[in-house]
């Protein structure tokens, strides 16, 4: 799907709950997953750029930036994990759409299933044990 569509399609999402036609939150479905995707970045933003950007809406707990695995270079878009999956919802719905990153319009929708890359020898033993607990919100 071309991603203006599917911004489009997030945001009429948004409207329908906001008058009321959903008896619940068309976010509940992603209650257990505190990742999701950013997509449309300019290709010269660090991990720290994005972090804080999005650290307005929560404590940003992981990141993973999609590079080329030959030049390392960033491809403009990744996967963010909030500390607090209620973080994920207002990033959704503040920054699915906007253009503030340099001019670009950047998507940001949930990502319900995130998969971990796999390990590689150069991870630290946090992100190692981040990538094999998760950080979704804990089941009692």
């Amino acid at each position: 799907m071309n991603p203006l569509t599917n911004v489009k399609n997030i945001k009429k999402l948004n409207e329908q709950e906001l008058r009321g036609r959903n008896k619940t939150s068309w976010h509940d479905q992603y209650k257990d997953s505190a990742w999701i995707f950013v997509g449309g970045l300019p290709y010269d933003l660090t991990e720290g750029d994005v972090i804080a950007i999005f650290s307005q809406y929560g404590e940003v707990v992981n990141i993973n930036l999609i590079r080329d695995k030959d030049t390392g270079k960033q491809k403009g878009y990744g996967f963010l994990c909030y500390e607090d999956q209620r973080s994920t919802i207002l990033a959704v719905d503040n920054f699915n759409g906007i253009k503030v990153i340099l001019g670009r319009t950047i998507r940001v929708d949930h990502v319900s299933n995130y998969k971990a890359p796999k390990d590689s020898k150069n991870i630290d033993e946090e992100t190692r044990n981040l990538r094999k607990e998760g950080c979704a919100p804990k089941k009692s």
